[in-house]
């Protein structure tokens, strides 16, 4: 089979045909590997998965590049989806308390800005597009008017995912979902003392994790505004993120995922993972310009705060201050 020679002919480049470099494949052949129980060898069935990310998700295509049945297709994207699911934490994770100066120094070079050294994530929701369920159908209708599943990721300043949350359906707004994912429930991130970046979808919070999200416009004068153009310059990162995971996998990404609805969380979930290991050996690209077309406008919090929440506003003012006092107008 030629995609096989391809992969056996150590000199040849992969990413034409796989959208990652040989270098990312051997780390994820390497991550996933397992004690296999049948006849297919592990290398075989990540190279079948990845070539079917690549390739728009079509189990008809796979079958016939890799002349292997269709029915075996089908259970070995199933069961390798579900494998990187189990074992996201060996790419996706928080950084230990350690890396966190490091993470807080990547937000300051961003932003511009010394006052952002406390940074170390960006938070938001992307919507990938789907075809809609036959029941619940207008669940999955977003305020744009296409039918989405929502991924929530928190990305430190390299761009790189620490934490996501896939699945609520489109019409589920990005507060809802925030305040039902662990790492806001448990309060696992940030730590004391530090800062997630979000936009005006979010509400400004200090507790349970601390949240900082731009000054409604308009804003009232020069302090205001020039903190929103400092932390739009820091939080725009996160999009950025979500545009090189949609470029990589734009066959799939860029179009309704062509599984199901219950399905396409791990398919989703599995281009974050690879994300994480392309960034992790190098093999970068550009996000296109219409990886941007599926960033919505943040919608305002339709709700007001809850009895375990504080407002951060007094951190924001502090925050804004500091950037003042540093810099002239931008």
């Amino acid at each position: 089979m030629p995609i096989l020679r391809l992969w056996f002919n150590v000199e040849a480049e992969l990413k034409q045909d796989f959208r990652l470099s040989r270098r990312a494949m051997h780390d994820l052949q390497r991550l996933l590997q397992r004690e296999q129980d049948h006849g297919w060898g592990n290398q075989l069935e990540v190279l079948i998965y990845v070539y079917w990310l690549a390739h728009g998700l079509s189990y008809s295509v796979v079958s016939r590049v890799f002349n292997v049945p269709k029915s075996t297709v089908h259970r070995i994207i199933h069961r390798v989806a579900q494998h990187i699911m189990a074992n996201l934490k060996r790419a996706i994770s928080f950084p230990l308390a350690g890396e966190l100066h490091a993470v807080g120094q990547g937000f300051v070079k961003l932003s511009g800005r010394p006052a952002f050294s406390n940074v170390v994530g960006a938070i938001d929701g992307s919507h990938v597009r789907i075809k809609p369920p036959q029941q619940h159908r207008l669940d999955y209708l977003n305020y744009k008017g296409f039918y989405s599943v929502n991924m929530q990721a928190i990305c430190d300043s390299n761009g790189r995912f620490l934490d996501i949350f896939v699945g609520y359906p489109g019409s589920v707004h990005d507060t809802r979902i925030m305040k039902n994912s662990s790492f806001y429930r448990t309060r696992q991130y940030p730590p004391t003392g530090y800062i997630l970046l979000g936009d005006g979808g979010y509400p400004c919070l200090d507790t349970p994790v601390c949240l900082i999200t731009p000054y409604k416009e308009p804003v009232n004068g020069q302090i205001q505004g020039r903190f929103n153009y400092y932390h739009a310059r820091a939080r725009s990162i996160i999009e950025r993120a979500f545009g090189m995971m949609k470029t990589r996998w734009r066959s799939t990404l860029f179009r309704a995922l062509e599984v199901k609805p219950t399905f396409a969380p791990l398919v989703i979930a599995s281009c974050a993972f690879l994300h994480n290991v392309c960034l992790d050996n190098e093999d970068l690209l550009e996000p296109d310009e219409d990886a941007e077309l599926d960033i919505l406008e943040p919608q305002p919090p339709r709700e007001p705060l809850a009895v375990n929440e504080s407002s951060g506003n007094a951190t924001r003012d502090r925050l804004a201050a500091l950037v003042s006092g540093h810099v002239q107008n931008p």
